[in-house]
Protein backbone atom coordinates (compact mmCIF):
# COMPACT_ATOMS: atom_id res chain seq x y z
CA UNK A 1 0.00 0.00 0.00
CA UNK A 2 1.36 3.02 -0.96
CA UNK A 3 1.94 5.36 2.07
CA UNK A 4 -0.45 8.48 1.39
CA UNK A 5 1.42 10.67 3.86
CA UNK A 6 4.29 11.05 1.03
CA UNK A 7 1.62 11.73 -1.56
CA UNK A 8 0.50 15.39 -0.71
CA UNK A 9 3.33 17.55 -1.58
CA UNK A 10 4.51 15.77 -5.20
CA UNK A 11 4.69 18.16 -8.07
CA UNK A 12 1.27 18.67 -9.52
CA UNK A 13 0.09 18.10 -13.34
CA UNK A 14 -1.60 21.54 -14.71
CA UNK A 15 -4.40 19.48 -16.03
CA UNK A 16 -7.73 18.37 -16.09
CA UNK A 17 -9.26 20.03 -13.08
CA UNK A 18 -9.04 23.53 -11.96
CA UNK A 19 -4.82 23.77 -10.57
CA UNK A 20 -6.57 25.92 -7.60
CA UNK A 21 -8.88 22.56 -6.95
CA UNK A 22 -5.60 20.66 -7.25
CA UNK A 23 -3.95 22.40 -4.63
CA UNK A 24 -6.41 22.31 -2.41
CA UNK A 25 -7.37 18.95 -2.55
CA UNK A 26 -3.28 18.10 -1.98
CA UNK A 27 -3.71 20.81 1.14
CA UNK A 28 -6.76 18.92 2.87
CA UNK A 29 -4.82 15.77 2.53
CA UNK A 30 -1.59 17.12 3.97
CA UNK A 31 -4.16 18.05 6.95
CA UNK A 32 -6.04 15.16 7.18
CA UNK A 33 -3.02 12.68 7.11
CA UNK A 34 -0.90 15.01 9.76
CA UNK A 35 1.29 16.33 7.05
CA UNK A 36 0.14 19.62 8.24
CA UNK A 37 -0.64 19.74 11.81
CA UNK A 38 -3.30 22.29 13.81
CA UNK A 39 -1.30 25.41 14.07
CA UNK A 40 1.02 24.97 11.46
CA UNK A 41 2.27 27.79 9.98
CA UNK A 42 2.29 27.58 6.02
CA UNK A 43 5.14 29.38 4.40
CA UNK A 44 3.85 30.38 0.52
CA UNK A 45 7.34 30.13 -0.89
CA UNK A 46 8.04 26.40 0.29
CA UNK A 47 4.86 25.28 -0.97
CA UNK A 48 5.20 26.78 -4.55
CA UNK A 49 8.15 24.54 -4.39
CA UNK A 50 6.77 21.52 -2.89
CA UNK A 51 3.67 21.48 -5.23
CA UNK A 52 5.27 23.37 -8.17
CA UNK A 53 2.98 25.87 -8.11
CA UNK A 54 2.97 29.34 -9.43
CA UNK A 55 2.07 31.48 -6.28
CA UNK A 56 -0.56 33.08 -7.79
CA UNK A 57 -2.22 29.72 -7.80
CA UNK A 58 -1.67 28.54 -4.67
CA UNK A 59 -2.79 31.88 -2.88
CA UNK A 60 -6.16 31.51 -4.84
CA UNK A 61 -6.03 28.00 -3.30
CA UNK A 62 -4.81 29.34 0.31
CA UNK A 63 -7.80 31.76 0.20
CA UNK A 64 -10.53 29.60 -0.81
CA UNK A 65 -9.71 26.93 2.54
CA UNK A 66 -9.41 30.14 4.59
CA UNK A 67 -12.87 30.86 3.42
CA UNK A 68 -13.78 27.27 4.62
CA UNK A 69 -12.24 27.94 7.74
CA UNK A 70 -9.83 24.97 7.98
CA UNK A 71 -7.02 27.86 7.34
CA UNK A 72 -6.57 31.17 9.88
CA UNK A 73 -4.74 34.22 10.09
CA UNK A 74 -1.29 33.57 11.79
CA UNK A 75 -0.89 36.68 14.28
CA UNK A 76 -1.24 39.01 10.58
CA UNK A 77 2.00 37.04 9.05
CA UNK A 78 0.58 34.79 7.04
CA UNK A 79 -2.00 31.43 7.28
CA UNK A 80 -1.90 28.52 9.67
CA UNK A 81 -3.74 25.45 10.13
CA UNK A 82 -7.18 25.52 12.94
CA UNK A 83 -6.99 24.24 15.73
CA UNK A 84 -10.51 23.11 16.61
CA UNK A 85 -11.87 23.45 20.18
CA UNK A 86 -13.22 20.21 22.01
CA UNK A 87 -16.69 22.13 21.74
CA UNK A 88 -16.79 22.87 17.54
CA UNK A 89 -15.36 19.05 17.56
CA UNK A 90 -18.88 17.46 19.63
CA UNK A 91 -20.64 20.08 17.07
CA UNK A 92 -18.84 18.28 14.16
CA UNK A 93 -19.63 15.39 15.14
CA UNK A 94 -23.54 15.74 15.79
CA UNK A 95 -23.58 17.16 12.40
CA UNK A 96 -22.31 14.39 10.91
CA UNK A 97 -24.41 12.39 12.92
CA UNK A 98 -26.99 13.19 10.59
CA UNK A 99 -24.90 14.04 7.13
CA UNK A 100 -23.48 10.62 7.01
CA UNK A 101 -26.90 8.46 7.54
CA UNK A 102 -28.44 10.85 4.56
CA UNK A 103 -25.49 10.51 2.74
CA UNK A 104 -25.82 6.75 2.65
CA UNK A 105 -29.47 7.02 2.48
CA UNK A 106 -28.98 8.79 -0.89
CA UNK A 107 -26.26 6.14 -1.97
CA UNK A 108 -29.05 3.14 -1.97
CA UNK A 109 -31.07 5.80 -4.08
CA UNK A 110 -29.35 6.73 -6.73
CA UNK A 111 -25.83 4.80 -6.57
CA UNK A 112 -26.08 2.12 -9.60
CA UNK A 113 -25.00 -1.69 -8.85
CA UNK A 114 -21.54 -0.96 -10.45
CA UNK A 115 -20.88 1.55 -7.49
CA UNK A 116 -21.97 -0.24 -5.24
CA UNK A 117 -19.53 -3.26 -5.98
CA UNK A 118 -16.54 -0.40 -6.00
CA UNK A 119 -17.73 0.48 -2.81
CA UNK A 120 -17.27 -2.94 -1.65
CA UNK A 121 -14.30 -3.25 -3.26
CA UNK A 122 -13.13 -0.40 -1.94
CA UNK A 123 -13.97 -1.46 2.25
CA UNK A 124 -11.81 -4.45 1.35
CA UNK A 125 -9.21 -1.87 1.22
CA UNK A 126 -10.26 -0.18 3.72
CA UNK A 127 -10.53 -3.69 5.88
CA UNK A 128 -6.63 -4.10 5.59
CA UNK A 129 -5.81 -0.35 6.17
CA UNK A 130 -7.62 -1.13 9.22
CA UNK A 131 -5.95 -4.44 10.21
CA UNK A 132 -2.05 -3.74 8.89
CA UNK A 133 -2.12 0.57 8.70
CA UNK A 134 -0.74 3.02 9.72
CA UNK A 135 -3.43 5.77 10.94
CA UNK A 136 -2.72 8.03 8.05
CA UNK A 137 -3.40 5.04 5.93
CA UNK A 138 -6.63 4.42 7.38
CA UNK A 139 -8.07 8.19 7.37
CA UNK A 140 -6.31 8.30 3.67
CA UNK A 141 -8.52 5.04 2.52
CA UNK A 142 -11.69 6.34 4.98
CA UNK A 143 -11.69 9.56 2.75
CA UNK A 144 -11.74 7.46 0.19
CA UNK A 145 -14.73 5.40 0.92
CA UNK A 146 -17.06 8.56 1.51
CA UNK A 147 -15.89 10.35 -0.93
CA UNK A 148 -17.11 6.98 -3.40
CA UNK A 149 -20.48 7.24 -1.29
CA UNK A 150 -21.31 11.23 -1.78
CA UNK A 151 -20.83 11.00 -5.76
CA UNK A 152 -22.54 7.69 -5.72
CA UNK A 153 -25.52 9.59 -3.68
CA UNK A 154 -25.18 12.68 -6.28
CA UNK A 155 -24.91 14.45 -3.47
CA UNK A 156 -22.42 17.29 -4.23
CA UNK A 157 -23.71 19.73 -1.38
CA UNK A 158 -23.33 17.07 1.51
CA UNK A 159 -19.65 15.97 -0.19
CA UNK A 160 -18.31 19.67 0.56
CA UNK A 161 -19.77 19.40 3.88
CA UNK A 162 -18.38 16.36 4.86
CA UNK A 163 -15.31 16.96 3.30
CA UNK A 164 -14.84 19.93 5.76
CA UNK A 165 -15.90 18.51 8.77
CA UNK A 166 -13.62 15.60 8.47
CA UNK A 167 -10.37 17.47 7.80
CA UNK A 168 -10.82 19.62 11.10
CA UNK A 169 -11.83 16.75 13.05
CA UNK A 170 -8.49 14.57 11.61
CA UNK A 171 -5.99 14.76 14.41
CA UNK A 172 -9.20 13.48 16.72
CA UNK A 173 -9.67 11.05 14.13
CA UNK A 174 -6.03 9.74 13.78
CA UNK A 175 -5.89 9.78 17.61
CA UNK A 176 -8.56 7.32 17.72
CA UNK A 177 -8.10 5.02 14.76
CA UNK A 178 -4.36 3.99 16.75
CA UNK A 179 -6.50 1.79 19.21
CA UNK A 180 -6.95 -1.85 18.41
CA UNK A 181 -10.22 -1.89 20.37
CA UNK A 182 -11.87 1.24 17.80
CA UNK A 183 -9.79 -0.51 14.76
CA UNK A 184 -11.53 -3.76 15.23
CA UNK A 185 -14.85 -1.94 16.05
CA UNK A 186 -14.50 0.16 12.58
CA UNK A 187 -14.12 -2.58 10.94
CA UNK A 188 -17.62 -4.19 11.83
CA UNK A 189 -19.51 -1.25 11.84
CA UNK A 190 -18.46 -0.33 8.35
CA UNK A 191 -18.97 -3.91 7.19
CA UNK A 192 -22.82 -3.25 8.98
CA UNK A 193 -23.57 -0.17 6.33
CA UNK A 194 -21.48 -1.83 3.13
CA UNK A 195 -23.96 -5.05 3.98
CA UNK A 196 -27.14 -3.02 4.26
CA UNK A 197 -26.24 -0.90 1.31
CA UNK A 198 -25.73 -3.80 -1.25
CA UNK A 199 -29.14 -5.24 0.15
CA UNK A 200 -30.79 -1.56 -0.50
CA UNK A 201 -31.94 -1.79 2.83
CA UNK A 202 -32.40 2.02 3.72
CA UNK A 203 -33.62 2.05 7.21
CA UNK A 204 -31.02 -0.61 8.16
CA UNK A 205 -28.04 1.49 6.68
CA UNK A 206 -29.29 4.56 8.05
CA UNK A 207 -29.07 2.63 11.85
CA UNK A 208 -25.69 1.40 10.89
CA UNK A 209 -24.45 4.68 9.67
CA UNK A 210 -25.39 6.92 13.13
CA UNK A 211 -24.14 4.00 15.24
CA UNK A 212 -20.73 4.22 13.39
CA UNK A 213 -20.47 8.00 13.80
CA UNK A 214 -21.76 7.86 17.85
CA UNK A 215 -19.02 5.36 18.50
CA UNK A 216 -17.02 7.30 16.37
CA UNK A 217 -17.29 10.41 18.22
CA UNK A 218 -16.79 8.54 21.17
CA UNK A 219 -13.34 6.93 21.05
CA UNK A 220 -12.30 10.81 19.30
CA UNK A 221 -13.45 13.15 22.03
CA UNK A 222 -13.20 10.85 25.09
CA UNK A 223 -10.15 8.87 24.23
CA UNK A 224 -9.30 7.59 27.84
CA UNK A 225 -12.87 5.68 28.11
CA UNK A 226 -13.34 2.29 26.82
CA UNK A 227 -15.34 2.40 23.31
CA UNK A 228 -18.92 1.07 22.97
Amino acid sequence: MNDPVTEPFGPLTHESAPLRNKIMKSLRRAIETGVLEPGTRLVEKDLCQQLNVSRTSLREALRQLQSEGILTDFNNRGLAVVTVTTEDAENIYRIRGVLEPLIVEQFIENASEAEVQALKDHFAQLREAYLHGNAEEIVANKRDFYDRICTGARNPIAFGVLSKLTVLTSPLRRRSVVRTQRRSQSIAEIEKIVSAIDKRDKAAAKAAAEEHVAHSARSALHADEPAN
